[in-house]
C-alpha cells in the first residue's frame, strides 16, 4: 500500500466525519468476504491521487478498501497499477496483462476521464475499451467494481472545471452501461451528498482531497459489502 499509516488509528475529523464508516462498521460489513486477490488498475483516481486534508489518513481510497479487506482476512493479496494520465487503451496496453497476471477474485477498474478530459473524446471507443477490459476480467471470474463521478460543478471553486460536466455525464452513462453489462458492484457517487463539501477537491481542481477519498472507500466497502453471499 502506499500509505504506511495504519487505518486502525482515527483521526479526529475523520472519527467525526459522518460520511465514513467506523471501523467496526467496515468489519461488520466485510464480514464474511470471500476475496483473497484484490486489484485495481486505471488512472489517477485509481491510483488514489489527491491532496491531503487536515485530520484525515493520507491514504487513497483504494489503500483504504485494501486495508479494510485485510482486516477481515490478514492474508489478502493487493495489486494496483493505477497510473496518473492514463486512458483507457493505455490501460489494456500496459495494465491489464499484470492484473490478469495476479489473477484477482476482486477487481476495480477506473479510468475513463482522460479518454473525455479534451474536447471530442470519443465516447464509443471509450465504450468499446472499458467492454475489451471488462471482458478480460470478467473471464477469470473475479468479482468486479466500478463507481461513477460524483458530480461536483455546482460549487463554486469548481467553476473553472464546469466545461467538463457535459462529458463527465456522459462518461458516467457508459460507467453504468458496463457496470449493468458484466455485472460489477456499481458504486454511485452523482448526487452522493460529499460533492457539495467545499474541502472535497485537490488544488487541481480534478481529484478528491484525502477526506473524499475517505468517503470513498466506505461507499466502495458498502457496494462491495452488497456482493457478500450471507446464505
Amino acid at each position: 500500500m502506499s500509505s504506511s499509516t495504519p487505518l486502525s488509528v482515527r483521526f479526529p475529523a475523520e472519527a467525526d466525519d459522518p460520511l465514513v464508516l467506523a471501523p467496526e462498521q467496515t468489519a461488520a460489513l466485510l464480514a464474511g468476504a470471500p476475496w483473497q486477490r484484490f486489484a485495481v488498475l486505471g488512472d489517477s483516481i485509481a491510483a488514489g491521487t489527491g491532496d491531503p486534508s487536515p485530520g484525515y489518513a493520507p491514504t487513497g481510497w483504494a489503500d483504504r478498501v485494501a486495508a479494510d479487506l485485510t482486516a477481515v482476512n490478514p492474508t489478502l493479496a493487493y495489486r494496483n497499477t493505477g497510473r496518473i494520465g492514463a486512458t483507457s487503451g493505455q490501460v489494456i496496453d500496459r495494465q491489464l496483462a499484470e492484473i490478469l497476471d495476479f489473477a484477482p477474485d476482486l477487481v476495480h477498474l477506473s479510468c475513463g476521464g482522460n479518454d473525455l478530459f479534451t474536447a471530442g473524446g470519443d465516447v464509443d471507443r471509450l465504450s468499446e475499451n472499458l467492454s475489451i477490459i471488462l471482458t478480460a476480467l470478467a473471464a477469470t471470474g473475479a468479482q468486479l467494481s466500478i463507481f461513477t463521478m460524483a458530480d461536483v460543478w455546482s460549487v463554486e471553486r469548481m467553476a473553472p472545471m464546469r466545461a467538463m460536466r457535459p462529458r463527465m455525464i456522459a462518461l458516467n452513462e457508459v460507467l453504468r452501461a458496463v457496470a449493468a453489462e458484466f455485472g460489477a458492484a456499481l458504486t454511485e457517487l452523482w448526487n452522493h451528498p460529499l460533492r457539495s463539501r467545499p474541502e472535497l477537491m485537490s488544488a487541481d481542481l480534478i481529484h478528491f482531497t484525502t477526506s473524499g477519498q475517505a468517503v470513498l472507500a466506505s461507499e466502495v466497502v458498502k457496494s462491495l459489502a452488497s456482493r457478500i453471499d450471507r446464505s
